[in-house]
């Protein structure tokens, strides 16, 4: 299946040691390869996932990412990199589901 132009969502809610992060990962990476459209949404644990150098260039490499501001405030994570990511709430979460072609939560 031709992925360019189509909309791949990922959402992350495990922690940087589960073996979610590398699947996650590897989807972003294919998928951006591929030419899609990359839209992937931090939450709960999964917020921690932004000190993982290959989470922190998927923006530079076209891929969008969304983090929930509220996930970062329950673990203590400061609001930073607003420049390279979105911090949001579960709206934007809604209109991503809503909005891709297909979209895979790791959970």
């Amino acid at each position: 299946m031709d992925v360019a132009r189509k909309k791949l969502g990922l959402l992350l809610s495990t922690g940087p040691d589960h073996p979610n992060l590398e699947t996650a990962v590897g989807l972003a990476q294919a998928a951006l390869a591929g030419g899609a459209a990359l839209f992937l949404y931090l939450i709960d644990d999964g917020v921690q996932a932004l000190d993982d150098p290959r989470v922190r260039a998927l923006p530079e490499q076209g891929g969008r990412v969304f983090v929930c501001a509220y996930g970062c405030q329950k673990r203590g994570r400061p609001l930073a990199d607003g420049d390279r990511v979105t911090y949001c709430g579960l709206v934007v979460l809604s209109d991503l589901i809503n909005g891709t072609d297909r979209f895979v939560a790791l959970n």
